[in-house]
């Protein structure tokens, strides 16, 4: 759905006292998103945003969706990802930031059941949906180059929101960060993540997958497990810790009231900005060394591992692939190749992938094609999937899904769901996933899960 330009209101504060954290932590509305960058990468480290109180909420599975707004509540069988397509507004405008009002939620991974032959869903422990957005018309932009924080509010779905009711809205915002407010408890409590299934047999699954792999199903695939743990601490205080011990690419907080979903994701899915479209394949792990030396050795030891360049070929091939499926003819091109970028427990093999979207192409056919990633499925990516469906215990639900926004500027800025936690029902819930390709040693694939999910299973110690 595209409208005509929309009205908005901003009021731009200095912000050099002000912190996605102290600022997230002073509003009192409902469904605070919080999405930050570690400033390590300068572009997409520069902003951060936070959106409260949602005007519309649309969430749904496999069986069909329900769409909320107001006092309205449509509910239908029908596929939720082509709700979305009718409801999502789009404005011609040139707005300031790439988030200018929209879309932000979670896409799971069996979200790509809809559109594949993949196989019956697993049993859903969590009782999670396959995607849950809100729709938000009032938000916060921090631009830490200028130091300043933008508040803004839009008519969102141009349905006559006036620019008197845009400013109260802002006057709102300014009153709570002006008057802070006593945060309550931040306690952690005590956090003890347990395997889900047994070391023996993780280790067996590798070794049925290795066994499709010598008779030519696939090449290669990625098997996760769960580790959960009981959990009755604050979750922001959670989070805080976290993106201060593991800093990411993509940071990020999401309350939507019956749980909440927080992590430090290093990969990106796809993001799209002024309808040019970009991946970023991660493949390729080691922990990192205890001294600058031996991370030296170690990162080149990755760069020359066989076992990891044929993986990380595979996935830039999926990558390319996926982008391909959407962009102009002779715009698909990769412009960063095995390049090393080094977190605080692991470092990884990163390239990325760039084209341009083909006229015709909507954003929410750009999540569709590369939905899920090959760095979380494997290759060829449909066979794969349907393999993990027969491996492994439980349905992944978020993991190794999508986390972001899209923006009513048309733009799509979507983070791979690694490295995160789903807290729900006194519950927090972690998974990680490794490569198995025809050379895998079982146990060290079994241990690349736990270097791959030791910044959250540790972020108390």
């Amino acid at each position: 759905m595209t409208v005509e330009l929309s009205r908005f209101a901003i009021k731009v504060l200095q912000g050099d006292m002000m912190t996605p954290i102290s600022v997230y932590q002073s509003l009192t509305g409902k469904h605070k998103m919080l999405f930050e960058s570690s400033a390590k990468h300068e572009e997409s480290g520069r902003y951060s945003f936070i959106a409260v109180n949602p005007i519309a909420e649309l969430i749904g599975d496999k069986n069909g969706y329900q769409y909320t707004k107001g006092m309205k509540i449509d509910t239908s069988n029908d596929n939720v990802l082509k709700k979305l397509k009718e409801v999502m507004p789009f404005h011609e405008a040139d707005y300031p930031f790439a988030f200018f009002g929209g879309a932000i939620g979670f896409f799971g991974y069996e979200t790509a059941f809809y559109a594949e032959k993949i196989g019956e869903y697993l049993h859903d422990n969590l009782d999670m949906p396959d995607v849950h957005v809100f729709f938000y018309d009032t938000f916060i932009v921090f631009d830490h180059l200028k130091q300043e924080v933008t508040l803004a509010a839009i008519d969102l779905f141009n349905e006559g929101r006036t620019l008197d009711r845009m400013e109260a809205a802002i006057a709102e915002i300014e009153q709570q960060l002006h008057a802070g407010t006593t945060f309550g408890a931040m306690e952690l409590g005590t956090i003890d993540f347990q395997p889900m299934i047994p070391k023996e047999e993780f280790i067996a699954i590798v070794e049925r997958a290795k066994q499709h792999i010598v008779k030519g199903d696939i090449f290669q695939i990625v098997l996760s497990q769960r580790f959960s743990s009981s959990f009755t601490g604050n979750p922001f205080a959670l989070y805080r810790q976290l993106r201060t011990s593991n800093p990411s690419p993509y940071m990020f907080y999401m309350d939507f009231e019956a749980y909440t979903i927080l992590g430090t994701s290093p990969e990106s899915l796809v993001k799209v900005k002024d309808r040019k479209v970009t991946t970023n394949p991660i493949a390729g792990t080691k922990p990192r060394g205890t001294t600058q030396q031996q991370d030296e050795a170690i990162a080149e030891s990755l760069l020359t591992d066989e076992k990891e360049i044929a993986e990380h070929r595979m996935l830039v091939d999926l990558g390319r692939n996926d982008i391909g499926r959407i962009s102009k003819i002779g715009t698909v091109k990769l412009v960063k190749y095995m390049n090393i970028e080094r977190y605080k427990h692991v470092m990884h093999i990163v390239s990325e992938v760039i084209g341009e979207l083909r006229d015709e192409v909507h954003v929410l056919d750009v999540l569709s094609a590369c939905l899920p990633a090959g760095t979380v499925s494997g290759a060829p990516k449909i066979r794969a999937m349907q393999l993990i469906n027969e491996l492994e215990p439980v349905k992944r639900g978020v993991y190794a899904g999508a986390v972001g926004y899209i923006s009513a500027t048309g733009d799509m800025d979507l983070a791979l769901a690694i490295r995160t936690m789903v807290i729900k029902d006194g519950f927090a819930h972690v998974q990680a996933g490794a490569g198995v390709v025809y050379d895998s040693v079982p146990l060290s694939e079994y241990e690349e899960t736990l270097n791959k999910a030791r910044a959250l299973l540790e972020v108390k110690k």
